[in-house]
């Protein structure tokens, strides 16, 4: 399972793997909920589930409730390509909540530690170089 998180003060993105012992703990959190960024490796952050994905690339929107798969009938939004006027489709959408299935967490960071963003992401670049 991977953790994107955000900061939009300086418009930076990393990510990072979670340990499948931390896994558990994310398991039944829904998106909107804020939780400790600890489990991404930033002691002192809150950050908050802003999106899913599962393994399978399927998004998750807010409205269907759960961990199941659903077809609804979408003509904006989440999970839609395209946006033209009258346009409506069904399409593939997961739940709200994290489960087993869950391949991707997209966070926003809500609450700063005691470490500067940028110093979290020049450590995070380093590391991917």
């Amino acid at each position: 399972m991977q953790i994107v998180y955000s900061d939009k003060k300086i418009g930076k993105t990393a990510q990072v793997a979670v340990a499948k012992e931390t896994e558990a703990m994310l398991v039944g959190k829904r998106m909107g909920e804020v939780i400790d960024g600890a489990v991404a490796g930033l002691e002192g952050f809150k950050l908050r589930i802003t999106g899913l994905s599962d393994n399978m690339g399927a998004p998750s929107r807010i409205e269907i409730e759960g961990t199941r798969k659903a077809r609804p009938l979408l003509s904006y939004g989440v999970g839609m390509r395209t946006a033209r006027h009258g346009h409506r489709e069904r399409r593939l959408i997961r739940g709200n909540t994290v489960s087993s299935d869950t391949s991707q967490i997209n966070t926003v960071i809500e609450e700063y530690g005691n470490k500067s963003p940028e110093e979290i992401f020049k450590a995070k670049q380093k590391e991917g170089q």
